[in-house]
């Protein structure tokens, strides 16, 4: 090649290289090959190079600007080649050094970014940045966007923490613009997708249909099954043929299971599926030659105050009924018995195997007390009873499991009138019993306490004849008369006539008087008296007398016959004293 026949060799050799062209023409031609920018403006750059701490990128300036890669990390998939969006803080530092930010640059234009994505439903990128109360904050065109929890995923979330510092892709949903606030959802990108899917399985679904499936959630009443896109519910009562208080116990989260698809409603919205299905149904085992009247074991497994349920297989139950746990006939509740978790042996009562229901008794292991009730408890036999309950009329006893009686009111004493049963024994406490008659038929046996001692009345009726005078206290007033406390603990009752004084004052409570008995009734036990009849007798003979010794004076009769003594003691017979001893002998004996 020819050399220039104009070269300036000497202008070369010192350092001049312009050739034909000033210094001046050949900067500007330069200046103007480079785009045009200016500080605190936004443009767009290419990303030339990258490592672990820096991004350069090329604005197309006499300089390349160098950008932290902590403001790329919303994009984990930036590579060489990327075009991104930059601020210019400084054209060229103390350095000569141009000074970008994609931080700034984003900021700079993310309120418009953020509506242009709302309004034309785009899918953007966010990074999510950390956890807050109810969802995730993520950064989105360098705004920080809420995340809902429940927007995250379809399925449910049990641990937010593995999705701190992932870049997801959002949909923005919701913009405050007042308030600057944004809402992201990653759930609503994939509905879409997953209400086709659903679709495709719901028109393939059929009753009886086996598929697999996830166990998405658990809940108290049953498990939520993920088919693929479309849910479905088990039951808690068709986990098992057994009872399942807790769902846990047969299945875990995540865990695949094989379900039936029992029934959904005309929309195919709710899908009821089914586990215990896939397996034969417990009472289909059964043992054919159980029957009535063997005795199984069994575990409590549900207790109610009616009874307590018993399992004796997986999945086979029967009903023990509080009447069936004890022969007494006493109100009692099933947590008297027995308590869940107890095992228990019974005799099965009933059995139905079309309808797979059993009814079990424990009281059938021992004898019924009432099979034998007129030898173990004749007619005249005496026990002691414990008092279970009261009535106005009586009480009820127990002498022993499953064997009642009752003690009428007027069985209880001879002598005392008792008005209720409690003035008599309390509930609790034991007291001595007769058998008095057996109702075998209605199980109930008619007892007397006061036939353990002889009858006094038997005596009494010797002693308290008709118009026998006797000492006595009143003890209680009432309306139509006085209660009068007489000798050997016996009560009489005099009517307010009779309790008359010969002064014509009126006797008084706890006066001591002297009393005739006007009508004595053995059979009800009563005693009628009168304290008026005493001096109104007295002046009644004397009248009589009177008249009579008038009449004989007149008649001239000369009266020599012995005066009538008035004396009721003196009319008391040899009968009535051996009978007044005979008392007080058996008195003396009693103490």
């Amino acid at each position: 090649m020819a050399p220039l026949a104009d070269f300036d060799w000497n202008a070369y050799e010192s350092g001049d290289t312009q050739v034909n062209e000033s210094r001046e023409a050949q900067e500007k031609a330069y200046e103007g090959s480079l785009n045009k920018v200016n500080d605190h403006e936004v443009v767009d750059g290419t990303v030339i190079a990258m490592n672990k701490r820096e991004v350069v990128v090329n604005i197309g300036f006499k300089s390349d600007g160098i950008i932290p890669m902590s403001e790329f990390r919303y994009n984990p998939d930036l590579k060489v080649g990327d075009k991104v969006e930059v601020y210019i803080e400084n054209q060229e530092d103390k350095k000569g050094q141009l000074i970008l930010s994609h931080k700034k640059a984003r900021a700079t234009r993310s309120w418009d970014r953020v509506n242009e994505a709302l309004e034309n439903e785009e899918i953007i990128k966010g990074y999510i940045k950390c956890r807050t109360k109810g969802g995730m904050i993520v950064d989105v065109f360098g705004i920080e966007a809420f995340l809902p929890g429940s927007q995250i995923d379809v399925k449910p979330i049990r641990d937010y923490d593995v999705f701190v510092g992932k870049t997801m892709e959002f949909k923005v949903v919701k913009i405050n613009q007042e308030f600057k606030n944004v809402v992201v959802s990653h759930k609503a990108l994939i509905e879409a997708e997953l209400e086709q899917q659903k679709k495709e399985i719901i028109s393939k679904l059929e009753k009886g249909q086996v598929l697999e499936g996830t166990v998405k959630n658990i809940t108290s009443y049953g498990v939520f099954i993920d088919l693929g896109g479309v849910d479905g519910l088990i039951h808690i009562t068709d986990l098992s043929w057994g009872r399942v208080s807790d769902p846990k116990e047969v299945v875990q989260l995540d865990q695949k299971i094989n379900v039936v698809i029992l029934d959904f409603d005309d929309e195919k919205k709710r899908i009821a599926l089914g586990l215990k299905q896939l397996t034969p149904h417990p009472w289909d085992a059964l043992d054919p030659n159980l029957k009535v009247g063997d005795k199984v074991k069994g575990k409590v497994v549900v207790m109610a105050d009616y009874g307590a349920f018993i399992e004796i297989a997986p999945g086979v139950e029967g009903l023990i009924h509080v009447s069936e746990m004890s022969w007494s006939q006493h109100l009692r509740s099933a947590q008297d018995f027995m308590k869940v978790g107890d095992e228990v042996e019974a005799v099965i009562l009933t059995l139905d195997r079309e309808e797979r229901k059993m009814s079990l008794g424990i009281k059938q292991l021992k004898a019924d007390p009432w099979e034998n009730i007129e030898e173990k408890y004749p007619v005249g036999s005496k026990h002691t009873a414990k008092v279970r309950n009261f009535t106005n009329f009586g009480v009820f006893v127990e002498i022993e499991e499953g064997v009642d009686g009752l003690i009428h009111i007027s069985d209880l004493s001879w002598t005392k009138k008792i008005k209720h049963p409690s003035e008599f024994t309390q509930i609790g406490a034991e007291i001595e019993v007769q058998v008095l008659e057996i109702d075998k038929e209605n199980r109930r046996l008619s007892l007397g306490h006061k036939q353990l001692e002889e009858n006094p009345w038997d005596v009494f009726e010797t002693v308290f004849t008709v118009n026998s005078i006797h000492e006595g206290t009143i003890v209680e007033m009432l309306d139509k008369g006085a209660v009068i406390q007489l000798e050997y603990g016996v009560e009489g009752f005099a009517t307010p006539k009779h309790l008359v004084k010969e002064d014509g004052s009126q006797a008084q409570l706890n006066e001591k008087l002297q009393f005739k008995v006007i009508e004595f009734n053995k059979e009800s036990k009563r005693i009628i008296l009168s304290h008026s009849r005493i001096y109104e007798d007295a002046q009644r003979a004397e009248a009589k007398e009177a008249k009579k010794n008038t009449s004989n004076a007149k008649k001239g009769v000369k009266k020599e016959e012995a005066p009538i003594i008035q004396n009721q003691a003196a009319a008391t017979t040899l009968g009535d004293i051996d009978a007044l001893a005979a008392l007080k002998a058996q008195m003396e004996k009693g103490e």
